[in-house]
């Protein structure tokens, strides 16, 4: 035929196969998608060996990576093992011949499917079985390393006379092996049943016998094994009965047993313990007789028994027994429980004394002259005076200061006396980069620069009286390294120490720049380094930037907590970090905590419920500690150090005693430094810490009391008060305060609370604890007992005595005149002659001013209240008179007449000066008048002169007013309140 294709035919082509080198790049493509998934994978794990290594806490890390390993492969392997072994057993157990049924008709169709895969299959589902396992396990790396470290308590608890080490540390391990050997046994149990079924041993509808003579042996093995491990969990369950816990009475997390466990549940757990044994041998017995009757009995007897005795007989022992003369019955174990929960929580040595509640001196003028003896009240609330921190003290938009201060202890350089001092670092923040980018977020803008403090006894016109400012800082903290790499709101990585200069603070000749000179964070020089960092941060810029180069360092988990939770995450870490200014460095300090949820008899305790407060709720640098971990024991056993240029993290034993912290330590030697490491400068600044004082002040709601009886009656049940000063319905916050409780000899740095009866808002108690490190009495927990008889109020009380009153309300009122708004500082309570001295700076924020100040103090006593300008001048209206003893505090309102009267305007050689001066104070004079006459349109007028005359008195300084107030955003000066 002719050929009609139109040209030469030649081979055909092969339509749909890919040619030799595509096939050849698709393949190099799928290796190399493998390789960046395993790199991915290594890079988690090598970034973190980077990083421990970095801090010198390497061990750390090999530590736990060698334990969760060596768990993960022991009991994967033990689980793979049981299961294939079970089945295996199975299968060679399976009778050479099925009987001819449907049955097994319809099961033939599945073993002739899986017989080419068998072993594969074997393989598969017991090695996802040990994986399953062997994850699980290695989550078990605590419980295993307190088992084989465990030190002794020393202590033996009530019931079994055993040292509380095998409640904390052995019984929690025993827990889990008997839990493994549970899910071990069943999961083999059910493999090998179904090998059994699938395979003729076991037969459903199959005529004939339903199981064969091995398969009977092989599963009445398993159960036997199944019953053992029951036989021991209820043998541990006897000693479980010292941990557990129910509610009670005045608690709902009582611990320990009570009567009916005593009587009943533990002579039960024996009972059965000794029932499932037989039973367990009557199954291993069906090796030798081949059948189930009395197997199968026994197990229902065994069940039959759980019933009655483990469940009915306790419940008629506590009807018929314990409910009728219940406080006799319980007493004995109530007095356990006390004894073991004020151990437990370092409350054992708490001093509980009466307190009249009134005073018990008619004297007013030595009244008065005592409270400076007996506190020096703060009148600078840290939690308020943030916004004015950094409205003076921001200096740039990319600084920024914590949402609550901190208070600390300080020396007057001129008298050398401790002062209590608000303090805060000036933190780097991103938001208020003036141009948001890679470089500039992560190489330019790296850190912060200097402390800033203040006397928090003390108030300049409202404003804080300084001890360290400006940018350097300066003043009373001498001579630091300021630069700020790691702080509480440092949250993101920075890459510091190579060819891209860092931003190092601007003065009035410009930016500075700067290179980091430590040895912290990781080298990037080494191209695997980037490459890990790169996938590990998902930042591919991290690998071919040429920002980075030789000496480039990544710094990261940079907040202290993140940090010390790192090095050593045995520890529940404080939720509150402070800084401190300590021989040339500033250091964070962080408290540590050693917990146990083992400690018998001792009730439990929600640590994120007790040590939240109006702080945690409201501030963002406040953090719940361990918000869902219950304990019943804890202990402050570590002070933690973490440097704020280098990020160098130091751990040193704070409590010698506590064989939590002595366990830790045998398991990741040279980690923690011992107490003696402590150098005087850093003693100098450890104070009690916040949330123990808080789990404690929780538990002496009710633990207080120390007879059975009366915890049984509820009777002096305490509750800590709601904050007054805000609407958040959490409770009040601890304060530091320096004071002196009526035992003591002198003021101390305290930490201090109040209490109130439960569901009421009258006083019932005060508490104080010595919250100076290195003084005699650290740690000594005072309660003050108010008489059950007499009323005094509580906070909620005062500071609705402070709202209703009427002058104070109509005060209150035209403070909050126009866009202004009123808020209340800390109301700190002093106890003062035998009653409550309570004293609450209230700020004002508004007039154009962003920050609030100090405008008026708020003082009770014995019924008497007065709403002053100043702390003396308030005190002065309580008393009825002027105090003699002391002079006011340094810089409070300076220039103002204290018996508020009218002030000689100050002297200036600048003639513009002061005729300005003398406009203010004519202003002044006139606004008082005004004020007198109640002509508040006339008072209106005089403020907005004195400001006028003030300003000019400022803008005619030299440099043209370049920051005499001291605020750096061009603001006006401080808008005087009523009064002056």
């Amino acid at each position: 035929m002719p050929d009609r294709g139109g040209g030469p035919t030649g081979p055909r082509m092969r339509v749909g196969r890919p040619s030799r080198r595509a096939r050849t790049l698709l393949m190099t493509l799928g290796v190399l998608a493998v390789l960046l998934m395993v790199f991915t994978m290594f890079a988690g794990f090598w970034t973190d060996w980077l990083w421990y290594r970095s801090v010198d806490y390497s061990s750390v890390f090999t530590t736990t990576l060698w334990t969760k390993i060596g768990l993960f492969f022991v009991f994967g392997l033990l689980m793979a093992l049981a299961v294939g072994f079970n089945v295996w057993l199975a299968h060679r157990m399976r009778p050479p011949l099925s009987a001819m049924s449907m049955e097994q008709q319809n099961l033939d169709r599945y073993r002739m499917s899986i017989a080419p895969y068998k072993k594969w299959l074997l393989l598969g589902i017991t090695a996802l079985l040990g994986l399953i396992a062997g994850a699980s396990a290695s989550g078990q790396w605590r419980t295993w390393l307190m088992w084989v470290n465990g030190v002794p308590f020393g202590q033996k608890d009530p019931q079994f006379k055993l040292d509380v080490a095998f409640y904390a540390f052995d019984l929690p391990w025993y827990r889990f092996l008997l839990g493994f050997g549970f899910a071990a046994t069943v999961l083999s149990l059910i493999a090998a049943a179904l090998t059994h079924y699938l395979y003729g041993g076991l037969r459903v509808t199959s005529p004939g016998a339903r199981a064969t003579a091995a398969a009977t042996g092989h599963l009445s093995v398993l159960l036997g094994v199944f019953v053992t491990l029951k036989a021991v969990a209820y043998w541990l369950d006897r000693y479980g009965l010292a941990v557990k816990s129910s509610d009670f009475k005045a608690t709902d997390n009582w611990t320990g047993l009570r009567y009916v466990d005593a009587n009943a549940y533990l002579p039960a757990k024996t009972i059965l313990f000794c029932i499932a044994v037989i039973c367990a041998l009557l199954f291993f017995a069906t090796l030798w007789r081949r059948t189930w009757q009395l197997p199968v009995i026994g197990f229902g007897l065994m069940v039959l028994s759980a019933i009655l005795i483990g469940g009915l007989y306790p419940a008629i022992v506590q009807k018929f027994q314990v409910q009728p003369n219940e406080q006799a019955k319980e007493a004995p174990y109530v007095e356990k429980n006390l004894k073991a929960t004020r151990e437990a929580y370092g409350i054992d040595d708490a001093q509980v004394d009466d307190y009249p509640g009134t005073s018990q001196t008619k004297d007013k003028t030595k009244l008065r002259d005592r409270v400076s003896e007996t506190a020096s009240i703060r009148i600078m609330d840290p939690n308020i005076v943030s916004p004015t921190f950094q409205q003076l003290q921001q200096i740039r938009n990319y600084y920024a200061f914590p949402t609550n201060l901190d208070v600390d202890r300080y020396p007057d350089p001129k008298t050398g006396a401790e002062q209590d001092t608000v303090i805060g670092l000036r933190e780097i923040n991103l938001n208020g980069i003036p141009k948001r980018n890679w470089i500039n977020d992560h190489f330019r803008y790296t850190h912060g620069y200097g402390a800033v403090a203040a006397k928090g006894t003390s108030a300049d016109d409202g404003r804080p009286v300084f001890t360290e400012s400006d940018l350097p800082s300066k003043g009373d903290l001498g001579t630091y390294e300021q630069r700020v790499y790691y702080g509480e709101r440092t949250t993101t990585y920075s890459i510091v120490g190579g060819p891209q200069k860092e931003i190092d603070y601007s003065d009035d000749s410009g930016e500075k720049t700067t290179s980091y000179q430590g040895d912290s964070g990781v080298n990037l020089a080494n191209p695997i380094n980037r490459a890990a960092y790169a996938a590990a941060f998902s930042e591919p810029q991290i690998l071919y930037s040429g920002a980075i180069g030789e000496g480039s360092r990544i710094l990261y988990n940079r907040t202290p907590k993140e940090r010390v939770e790192a090095v050593a995450p045995w520890l529940t870490i404080d939720g509150d970090a402070y800084p401190a200014v300590v021989d040339g460095r500033i250091q964070w300090i962080v408290d540590a905590y050693t917990t146990s949820n083992g400690y018998p008899y001792a009730s439990r305790t929600t640590l994120g419920d007790t040590t939240a407060d109006s702080l945690t709720a409201t501030n963002d640098n406040r953090a719940v500690v361990a918000q869902e971990n219950r304990v019943n024991y804890i202990r402050n056993s570590v002070k933690a150090t973490v440097d704020a240029y280098d990020g160098k993290v130091k751990l040193y034993q704070w409590d010698s005693q506590d064989p939590v912290l002595k366990t830790w330590m045998k398991a990741f030697p040279g980690t923690v430094e011992p107490k003696s490491e402590i150098s005087g400068a850093l003693m100098d600044h450890l104070r009690y810490p916040q949330d123990l004082f808080k789990v404690q002040r929780e538990l002496l709601t009710r633990y207080h009391v120390k007879d059975a009886t009366t915890f049984l009656s509820g009777s002096e049940v305490w509750q800590v008060p709601d904050d007054p000063t805000n609407k958040t319905g959490d409770a009040v916050p601890p304060y530091y305060q320096s004071m002196k409780m009526p035992d003591q000899k002198e003021q101390a740095f305290s930490l201090t609370t109040t209490f109130t009866p439960n569901g009421r808002d009258n006083l019932s108690a005060f508490m104080a604890v010595d919250a100076e490190a290195g003084s005699e009495g650290y740690g000594k927990i005072r309660v003050l007992k108010l008489p059950t008889s007499t009323t005094a109020a509580g906070p909620k009380q005062v500071q609705s005595q402070f709202n209703s009153e009427q002058d104070i309300a109509e005060s209150i009122r035209l403070l909050r005149g126009g866009d202004s708004e009123v808020e209340y500082g800390n109301l700190l309570a002093v106890p003062l002659d035998g009653g409550l001295l309570y004293v609450e700076p209230v700020y004002v924020r508004g007039g154009g001013l962003k920050y609030p100040l100090l405008r008026k103090v708020l003082v009770t006593y014995g019924g008497q209240t007065a709403f002053e300008d100043t702390l003396e001048q308030a005190l002065d209206k309580v008393f009825g008179t002027e105090g003699t003893a002391t002079e006011p505090p340094e810089g409070e309102n300076e220039g103002s007449d204290e018996g508020g009267g009218t002030t000689e305007p100050p002297a200036s050689d600048n003639p513009t000066v002061q005729e300005a001066l003398d406009d203010a104070q004519e202003a002044f004079e006139a606004g008082q008048e005004a004020l007198q006459k109640n002509d508040w349109e006339g008072y209106g007028q005089a403020q907005k002169d004195l400001e006028e005359a003030l300003r000019r008195a400022e803008q005619a300084q030299p440099g043209g007013g370049g920051g005499g107030s001291g605020a750096s955003d061009g603001s006006p000066g401080p808008e005087p309140s009523p009064g002056g």
